[in-house]
């Protein structure tokens, strides 16, 4: 971009003469011939490197159009050079340096000299706004970084306002959990009783009374048992419920394969009624709380027998992977999971319901389809959860299931 220089002087041919020396160069030369045009071109055009200006002028002279151009705030980065034809002795030479000038050029000009003159100023003007971008640029920088600080001290206090009510909001849960769970446990222990006493005088009646009981009768009486023992498996579900996140039992070596034995061996009238084929391959022993493991392992295989397709012989296959490391596709904590399937033959359901399933009294199925109380699958959530593992589920209607629990090795 070429750089402005504004030339002032009365005479015609002595801006002429400027002209012809500098215009080489490759300057932009703008004249005027009196301070007051000088004063009105300054009062549109800013960007001047350096004003050349005659100091003996009518009217208004060099120095009084100096003292006028630096009165302005946006001007006084300009430098002036005065030429003169007359030497003033040093008190005008300083009156003129005062005025803002920053050097004398004296007539008849030397075109030499005059470039040379220029040039270096030019160079300090270029150099000098240089440094002004630069220090401007260095001013947004740290304003910038200053507004960052405050925004991470902002963040920062946020983010301690946040954790403090996080930990508020995780001691409130955690206290307003146990509660539930103690006022699960003494409710479902309190109505045992009288659920007891309730089926206990209800077979007492049918026993006494069923040969005077008519259709109906026996239907209805045939509905209050059923419904008894529903609400009792239900009672005994919440208290296995309620009893997991309470249980403060050791985690020992256990051998899962004896785990697995025992809860077959109490299903193993419902095997041999519905002709069941179950499949154990060699399971690991993991640190576990076997008393947490057997429920788990029971509502696993009780579920593969009950939700059977119909007129088909339950399948059921059981087998571990050993340290995987990830967890449903993603990495956990860099850590060894052994991975333990149950697979069926059964019903199966749409992988849509593949989390749902998880959540207390949840239910695909009605209890006129088959019975159940909808806390099975959420307890062996909790279960493989309290172990710091995870389970999931992958299925397809008609095709059976398979549960996957992913357990620490260690």
């Amino acid at each position: 971009m070429k750089k402005k220089i504004l030339l002032v002087d009365d005479r015609e041919d002595n801006l002429f003469s400027m002209e012809t020396i500098l215009e080489p160069d490759g300057y932009d030369l703008v004249k005027a011939t009196s301070g007051r045009q000088a004063l009105k071109i300054l009062l549109t055009e800013l960007d001047f490197a350096l004003i050349l200006m005659d100091v003996k002028m009518p009217n208004l002279s060099g120095f009084e159009t100096a003292a006028l151009i630096y009165e302005r705030e946006k001007l006084r980065h300009i430098p002036i050079v005065f030429i003169t034809a007359n030497t003033y002795g040093e008190e005008n030479m300083f009156k003129g340096y005062r005025m803002g000038a920053v050097d004398y050029i004296y007539k008849p000009i030397n075109p030499e000299l005059l470039r040379t003159k220029v040039s270096v100023f030019i160079e300090l003007y270029t150099k000098n706004h240089q440094l002004i971008a630069h220090e401007q640029k260095l001013i947004a920088i740290n304003k910038n970084l200053e507004n960052e600080v405050k925004e991470r001290k902002a963040s920062e206090e946020n983010a301690k306002e946040l954790n403090r009510q996080l930990l508020e909001n995780i001691d409130r849960l955690e206290s307003a959990n146990k509660d539930l769970d103690r006022f699960a446990f003494m409710s479902s222990h309190d109505l045992q009783e009288p659920l007891r006493k309730i089926r206990t005088f209800s077979d007492l009646l049918y026993s006494k009374y069923q040969d005077i009981f008519d259709e109906d009768a026996t239907r209805y009486f045939s509905r209050i048992q059923k419904a008894a023992e529903r609400m009792q498996t239900l009672i005994k579900d919440i208290l296995e419920f309620s009893k997991i996140s309470n249980d403060k039992s050791a985690f020992i070596n256990t051998d899962l394969n004896t785990v697995v034995d025992e809860v077959l061996s109490d299903y193993e009238s419902t095997i041999q009624k519905e002709k069941a084929l179950v499949k154990v391959q060699l399971l690991p022993s993991l640190q576990v709380n076997p008393g947490l493991m057997r429920p788990l392992f029971s509502n696993l295989i009780g579920n593969a027998l009950k939700y059977r397709k119909k007129n088909t012989s339950s399948l059921i296959n059981i087998y571990a992977l050993q340290e995987a490391n990830t967890v449903n596709g993603k990495e956990k904590n860099g850590g060894k999971y052994c991975r333990i399937y149950v697979e069926d033959n059964g019903i199966g359901f749409d992988q849509k319901f593949a989390e749902e399933i998880f959540d207390m009294f949840v239910r695909l199925h009605g209890n006129k389809e088959y019975e159940g109380t909808g806390i099975g699958l959420a307890l062996c959530k909790q279960i493989v959860e309290h172990h710091q593992g995870y389970i999931s589920a992958l299925s397809k209607e008609n095709e059976g299931s398979t549960f996957i629990i992913s357990l620490p090795v260690q």
